[in-house]
């Protein structure tokens, strides 16, 4: 039998390059609310939500000052960062919209709504929240019945008033 990963398991972080440390925290942190736990020298940093130790880690030991990676070649699509409800995440679309931060695109994936936007390294990142288990569409055979449709913004703005 094929061996398959244990249920509970999570991805616990991520570490990305930038060319900037301090727009990278501009971002992560004052425009998405991440909280700076600690930084390794000038040339690191470790924020996270809710105290955890990192969330994310961001570095310019091989990337101070380099242009963003090329779209098209491979690597990172984006960073996807779950929110706990469709309020929280309404909250912080709303930050982006009085922010005037360019978002990419925003989706409703059936099991998830999403807004998608770059940092200012283009680096992709994806803000959700999941709908609960229970309301995630099916096929007829029991499995699950993704899709790409437009997400309504204005909807979504109205949860966070």
């Amino acid at each position: 039998m094929a061996y398959t990963i244990p249920d509970n398991t999570r991805i616990g972080h991520i570490h990305l390059k930038v060319a900037n440390l301090e727009r990278a925290l501009g971002f992560y942190c004052d425009l998405l609310g991440f909280t700076l736990i600690t930084t390794y020298g000038k040339d690191a940093a470790f924020i996270s939500a809710g105290g955890y130790h990192h969330h994310i880690g961001l570095n310019t030991w091989y990337s101070k000052d380099a242009p963003p990676a090329p779209v098209r070649s491979a690597g990172l699509f984006h960073t996807a960062i779950l929110y706990p409800t469709r309020r929280d995440l309404s909250v912080a679309f709303r930050r982006l919209v009085e922010a005037k931060y360019a978002i990419t695109g925003a989706s409703d994936h059936g099991v998830s709504e999403a807004i998608y936007l770059n940092d200012p390294d283009q680096n992709g990142v994806e803000l959700y929240w999941d709908r609960p288990r229970q309301a995630w569409p099916q096929k007829p055979d029991g499995s699950l019945e993704m899709y790409t449709r437009p997400l309504d913004l204005e909807a979504l703005l109205r949860e966070s008033l």
